[in-house]
């Protein structure tokens, strides 16, 4: 996962004006006032996914693309959905220019999912919700994980939820703290710009 990390220039994800800050360990503003995750957090939420490299893995939340690239790396194919239009865009010219041709980027309500392209064997997500979408739980493969940031403020709860038979089992991994996902099984606009 670090040499996958090593390999993503992070550089080229982030606003000129912050491209010396991109070797800090610190989360960066990106446009349509949206982050770019600490490298810390991308290398923790890739490394609870458990990854072998056959997977096919959904994740909410594009932004800059730069989470969909270290895992391009990590696993067979990465679906990626944002609800951003320009995000989206910018993200996969991105990724077409560093050569990941394993990533597909959809504009949707990432809090849906898609379902089109399920089951997935793991899901991340990169943005806070009020409590796990069920969508989400739904598109999981049998023994597949998501990791997601759970909460109704700051800071949230990352969660790595395994499905089971029976279910699901819950795991708390530590505080963080991540903008809104907004979609209709998650945050409304109204809710985020009242936070």
């Amino acid at each position: 996962m670090l040499a996958a990390m090593e390999e993503v220039p992070r550089e080229q994800f982030v606003l000129k004006e912050h491209r010396r800050e991109a070797f800090e360990d610190r989360a960066l503003p990106i446009e349509c006032g949206q982050t770019i995750s600490q490298p810390y957090m991308v290398a923790l939420m890739t490394q609870e996914l458990s990854l072998s490299g056959t997977e096919t893995i959904l994740e909410i939340g594009t932004g800059s693309g730069y989470q969909a690239a270290v895992l391009s790396r990590l696993c067979r194919h990465v679906i990626t959905v944002e609800r951003i239009v320009e995000l989206s865009r910018s993200a996969r010219q991105i990724l077409e220019s560093l050569g990941c041709t394993n990533v597909e980027c959809h504009v949707g309500d990432g809090s849906l999912g898609c379902a089109e392209r399920a089951p997935y064997d793991g899901i991340i997500v990169t943005a806070g919700a009020p409590k796990i979408p069920p969508p989400l739980l739904e598109q999981l493969s049998p023994g597949g994980r998501l990791v997601i940031p759970v909460g109704s403020g700051r800071p949230q709860v990352l969660q790595v939820v395994t499905k089971t038979p029976a279910g699901a089992t819950v795991v708390d991994v530590c505080d963080c703290s991540f903008v809104p996902l907004i979609g209709s099984a998650a945050w409304t606009e109204e809710d985020e710009s009242q936070a």
